[in-house]
């Protein structure tokens, strides 16, 4: 193989895409989690979801978010879908957040945080996001979309803020489109950014998008 080829290669293993596309379970297989089981959530925390805490929502949650979704919602379409998602992830964050310790999450990746049970990396969050995800659709309250499975990007010739990262995934029923869902950039119980797959983490760390409002 000649230089330039090598060169090409390792420049495309640099900068890498892990698209998985079988099932949701599978992520939760991979990183040794449980899927939520009707309405309760194994909530990852303590980085790569090395400590798991169950939370069950209530009847009254359920009933909450229905109701914070029909709020947020303007009109029967995929956009307006999804800012109702972005609140409604924000809430659930909230809610467990209170009972669980990690209200006190702080926004990004802090290298010191790793085994602190009120913090949460992108696997965590990744995580509980597509857990919620799918008690939000289990519940019958996704219309336009299905919940993917999480994927990851990564740029190691940007150093650190090239990091690998994950997102949860939801996909758009009418055009296939695919959506990452983050919550990881903000802190707990803030809206996610929701934004087409493809246009997610193309930069670097520090300049994701906006959250969804």
């Amino acid at each position: 193989m000649g230089l330039l080829a090598v060169l090409g290669f390792g420049l495309l293993l640099a900068g890498c895409t892990h698209v998985r596309n079988g099932p949701v379970s599978q992520h939760y297989r991979d990183f040794q989690t449980r899927e939520p089981h009707f309405n309760t959530v194994y909530v990852c925390h303590s980085y790569g979801c090395r400590m798991q805490t169950p939370f069950r929502f209530t009847d009254d949650d359920i009933q909450q978010l229905k109701i914070v979704m029909d709020k947020t919602r303007k009109a029967d379409t995929p956009a307006e879908e999804r800012r109702a998602i972005a609140y409604a992830i924000g809430w659930m964050e909230t809610r467990t957040g209170e009972v669980i310790g990690t209200k006190a999450d702080r926004p990004g990746m802090d290298f010191l945080a790793s085994g602190d049970p009120t913090q949460q990396d992108c696997v965590d969050e990744s995580t509980n996001t597509t857990s919620y995800l799918l008690v939000l659709e289990r519940n019958g309250f996704l219309r336009h979309h299905t919940v993917g499975t999480p994927f990851a990007k990564e740029n190691y010739l940007r150093g650190v803020s090239g990091w690998t990262h994950w997102t949860a995934v939801i996909k758009e029923n009418g055009n296939g489109q695919k959506w990452a869902v983050d919550s990881w950039i903000y802190a707990n119980g803030e809206n996610p950014a929701i934004v087409e797959a493809e246009k997610w983490y193309i930069a670097s760390l520090d300049q994701l998008p906006a959250a969804t409002h």
